[in-house]
């Protein structure tokens, strides 16, 4: 049963990842505002943050989606939205209004505040399915099971 609850974790985190990487694709100027709006890095590495990020969400999503690297590509979506909760406390924190961001549209937004612990939720429960398909290991219907077949077991 876990098993199907890993692909169901693999099916939800992976969507969400190609759909937040896909909306902003074609703006990528959006998508370094967004970055810069938080305030947390300096502008040219924001800059670069901004023009990758929609990139590797949408290879992140493809990878969970297929089963490629399933367990490293959970790994790495768990440590990224880690990211986007601490980004998002911080802004919180310090008192920003912004759009996170998450699906496009950057930048100020007077009723951030009452967004925030949503966001937050949210990417939680994210990382929570990333945890499950981490911890799963194998989930059906992944190419990595065609591609990494599991070994017998010694006795």
């Amino acid at each position: 049963m876990a098993r199907w609850g890993g692909l169901l974790g693999r099916l939800i985190v992976g969507g969400v990842w190609i759909w937040a990487g896909v909306i902003k694709l074609p703006h990528p100027e959006s998508s370094v505002t967004a970055v810069r709006a938080y305030q947390l890095l300096p502008p040219s590495v924001a800059d670069a943050v901004g023009r990758v990020l929609p990139t590797l969400e949408v290879v992140v999503g493809v990878c969970l989606v297929i089963g490629l690297l399933t367990r490293f590509t959970a790994v790495l979506s768990a440590l990224l939205l880690v990211a986007f909760i601490v980004g998002i406390s911080s802004v919180w924190a310090r008192g920003i209004a912004i759009n996170c961001g998450c699906f496009g549209d950057g930048g100020a937004d007077p009723d951030a505040f009452g967004k925030y612990p949503w966001e937050i939720a949210r990417d939680v429960g994210l990382i929570l399915l990333s945890l499950l398909v981490v911890w799963v290991r194998r989930t059906p219907l992944a190419l990595d099971n065609l591609l990494f077949p599991s070994r017998p077991e010694t006795p």
